[in-house]
């Protein structure tokens, strides 16, 4: 199974739970449980430090319960496998989203030229519309 940075690291705080799947699908749906629910107590979590919790709390708080735990689910394909791996790389995505850091905007000024040249284009357009008008 592919794993990444954080399921590895997180990988024995990880709850697997399976269920039947939603949606149409025939008897298969009704037999087999392939969907994969994955559980993660964030504020429980021994891995994390205290100011990684804080941050996965405020930038994921929509996947989380009132208790703090982070639930997530797949079930995309028929194979639970392939369920689990989906939910395994979403869980991935999202820690990876969260702890990095939004780059700083630096605000800069229009180049002259620019300046020059946008006035010189309002000008031409202006032009161009006084000239459609009657007298």
């Amino acid at each position: 199974m592919h794993k990444d940075l954080y399921s590895e690291r997180l990988s024995d705080e990880l709850v697997f739970t399976t269920s039947r799947s939603g949606g149409p699908g025939g008897q298969h749906v009704n037999k087999v449980e392939t969907k994969v629910t994955l559980r993660f107590d964030v504020l429980q979590s021994k891995v994390l430090s205290a100011l990684e919790k804080v941050r996965v709390v405020g930038f994921l708080s929509r996947y989380l319960t009132k208790e703090g735990v982070l639930v997530l689910s797949a079930q995309a394909s028929r194979s639970q496998f392939d369920n689990k791996q989906m939910v395994v790389d979403k869980f991935d995505a999202l820690l990876r989203s969260a702890f990095t850091k939004k780059k700083i905007r630096k605000s800069t000024k229009p180049s002259a030229g620019s300046v020059k040249k946008r006035l010189a284009s309002k000008k031409a357009h202006s032009e161009k519309k006084k000239w459609r008008q009657s007298p």
